[in-house]
């Protein structure tokens, strides 16, 4: 898989956001393709699973199996239905990724004959293949929402290092497939929209930005624990994905010039997340002897969690610029701020539109400038309560998630325009509202 848990929405049960996707008539019945993740592990899906059952809507999921958590292969939770398939992922190169995609869209497919008729299908990437089970279900009478949650051409040049070569063409083309077979398309931030509108040369109106943000009920910060600090009189915190395009050798090569460089030795590191480059990471940190100094804890439970995000006097965005990341909103950065604390990034565009001032920025790359501020802001604990707050505001304001349930279900109300809904009942039905 190229690639948070998150609990129910509270209702929101006013009259506009029923209106605003299809009427909140509750005959409407909407199917979410994932194949990245599993939900309600996948924390964006499963917000816009609830926005979309608050709204009137039937939902169900279709994804992969989780490992340790959302293993059941059918389980409704909170009143959205979810269909789960065994996936192993890839290894060994193109041809493991084949096996895992070819295995993913079987299965897509064999569950949405069981799932039956629908009025939206709404497919998530990564990969850019489940435009095929998509257009399957538009011959039926579906509409097809394209919930764009990464650039895929882009991931795999900053992923894989190979170039332009015939396997970036192939995704390139696959993706100008998806953008041609959906008639509305979600994107994560206004990086993406552009990308939609110039390369995927979709109109503007029919693209709709539905950012991700953090589920606050899970980010609520606790007393903090010294004992975590292992010690020291400072605790340093990642949290996030561990793949070979997120940084985390970036942070552990800073995190050794802070200490060889800078003189610095008063803090203590966790890295909270598991991920492809998880065993490398612990590797190089080995090399560059920190294991004293730095602890990787994989993925745990949200109450530790929280208690190692409260205890946190800085946290490291580390994701280095490239093709992707520089335009791409990371999840760790909104987490950060709904949790009031302080980040170091390297300097990215959309890493500025998210944090704004609840960031300090290094020149892109340039780790001996990243662990440079790690000092500054340990040595400013004003600046680090400034920092926090102002994120806190952001994300409780202008990144909410209600703003994005507003354009998610106004994308909604587009891609149902004119049409009415199908019947569970009657699979005849959307073969007639097709024909019409």
């Amino acid at each position: 898989m190229l690639g948070d848990t998150s609990s129910g929405e509270t209702s929101f049960g006013d009259a506009s956001f029923g209106d605003a996707a299809g009427g909140g008539r509750p005959d409407r019945r909407a199917l979410i393709l994932v194949e990245n993740l599993s939900v309600p592990f996948d924390r964006r899906v499963w917000q816009e699973c609830t926005t979309l059952r608050d709204a009137g809507w039937t939902v169900h999921v279709i994804c992969p199996q989780g490992s340790k958590r959302d293993t059941e292969a059918e389980a409704e939770i909170d009143g959205v239905r979810i269909h789960r398939y065994p996936l192993r992922a890839a290894t060994g190169g193109p041809a493991g990724y084949l096996r895992e995609y070819g295995s993913a869209l079987w299965h897509t497919l064999r569950l949405a004959r069981k799932v039956g008729p629908v009025d939206v299908v709404h497919a998530c990437n990564p990969p850019d293949l489940l435009f095929l089970p998509a257009l399957w279900l538009k011959r039926r009478g579906a509409r097809f929402v394209f919930d764009q949650h990464d650039l895929v051409p882009e991931l795999y040049l900053s992923r894989f290092g190979r170039g332009e070569d015939l396997l970036h063409r192939a995704v390139c083309a696959l993706e100008r497939r998806t953008y041609r077979a959906a008639d509305v398309v979600l994107a994560t931030n206004e990086s993406y929209r552009d990308v939609a509108v110039r390369r995927g040369g979709r109109r503007p109106e029919d693209v709709f930005v539905v950012r991700s943000a953090p589920a606050i009920e899970r980010f609520q910060p606790v007393p903090a624990e010294p004992e975590l600090k292992n010690g020291k009189p400072h605790l340093l915190c990642y949290l996030g994905v561990m793949g070979p395009q997120d940084g985390v050798d970036y942070a552990l090569r800073a995190l050794a010039k802070l200490r060889d460089e800078l003189g610095r030795t008063d803090w203590h590191a966790v890295f909270v997340g598991s991920g492809d480059a998880f065993d490398a990471m612990t590797q190089l940190s080995r090399e560059l002897g920190l294991t004293e100094q730095v602890q990787f804890t994989g993925r745990i439970p949200d109450a530790d969690l929280v208690r190692y995000l409260s205890t946190a006097d800085v946290c490291l965005s580390p994701d280095p610029r490239n093709p992707l990341n520089d335009v791409s909103t990371m999840n760790k950065v909104l987490e950060y701020m709904a949790m009031g604390r302080p980040i170091v990034s390297f300097d990215l565009k959309e890493a500025r539109v998210s944090a704004g001032d609840a960031a300090v920025y290094a020149p892109a790359n340039d780790e001996a400038a990243f662990a440079g501020l790690i000092a500054l802001l340990l040595d400013d604990p004003e600046q680090r309560a400034r920092m926090g707050r102002i994120g806190q505001e952001r994300v409780s304001g202008p990144l909410s998630w209600r703003n994005s349930q507003a354009s998610l279900l106004a994308a909604y109300t587009a891609a149902c325009r004119d049409t009415p809904p199908v019947s569970a009942d009657d699979p005849d039905r959307a073969g007639k509202r097709q024909r019409r």
